[in-house]
């Protein structure tokens, strides 16, 4: 009972609107194949919910455990499961980085549970129920190598093309999504049209970054900067090689023999 957990990257990354507090995007989301967390359930009798690994969060606010109290409330069987078997998560994935791996963890054990508990879940409800603990949820609930994805993360439709031989540098900083998207709406808000949107949801990853600067790629990037000025230090050491930046941040990437 053990399955990878594979990071991702934005390929590109824009703001479309608003709906209420939520910002809504247009979004290349790719998995990153060399980068995933293990999780495994080991059966050990902790006789509660027992997660194992080392987190930069409590039980309370673990995306894991928020997936788990979901499931009890519509599928209650489970927690004698899981007073037979612990959680065991080996972290790869840098936290706080821009690469999904909470979301990714999330998922991850949403189809481990369904399949191993005989749940019989649906992709579809699966899905909401990991978009109702993370925008990023949905992505990995799919499986998905390359995906558009719209709305506040929930509306993700398959791209014909295989992940990218990605590479990925993560500075030691920590940036806050929250913080991020506050300052984009207050100093960067813009929204990209439709017909952006379209042309975009319709290019090969590998075009859009041949096509697109750092900037252009990720609205969230200069937000990001501003707030974390050591960013640009990180980016200086790298932006001869074409470097782009994954979701809100700290995480560069770019794509192995092509610059």
């Amino acid at each position: 009972m053990r399955q990878k957990a594979f990071a991702k990257v934005n390929i590109f990354l824009k703001i479309t609107g608003m709906r209420g507090n939520y910002h809504e995007i247009a979004s290349r989301f790719m998995i990153v194949k060399n980068l995933y967390d293990e999780i495994e359930f080991v059966k050990d009798y902790p006789n509660k919910f027992n997660l194992i690994g080392q987190f930069g969060c409590e039980l309370d606010k673990n995306t894991i455990y928020k997936c788990y109290l979901k499931l009890l409330d519509i599928k209650p069987e489970i927690e004698q499961f899981f007073k037979d078997y612990s959680v065991k998560v080996t972290k790869n994935i840098p936290e706080f980085a821009g690469l999904g791996g909470g979301s990714s963890d999330a998922a991850t054990f949403l189809n481990m549970t369904n399949i191993y508990c005989g749940l019989n879940l649906s992709e579809q409800e699966l899905s909401q129920i990991g978009c109702s603990v993370g925008a990023d949820v949905p992505f990995f609930v799919y499986g998905y190598e390359s995906a558009n994805v719209s709305g506040i993360g929930e509306i993700v439709e398959k791209f014909d093309e295989g992940a990218l031989d990605i590479e990925v540098f993560t500075p030691k900083i920590e940036c806050n999504t929250a913080k991020v998207f506050t300052m984009f709406r207050e100093k960067f808000y813009k929204e990209l049209s439709v017909q952006e949107k379209n042309r975009l949801f319709g290019m090969k990853s590998v075009d859009i970054l041949k096509e697109l600067t750092i900037e252009q790629a990720n609205d969230l990037y200069l937000p990001a900067i501003t707030l974390y000025p050591n960013l640009i230090t990180q980016h200086s050491a790298l932006s001869t090689q074409h470097f782009y930046f994954s979701g809100s941040g700290s995480s560069f990437f770019k794509v192995k023999n092509n610059g």
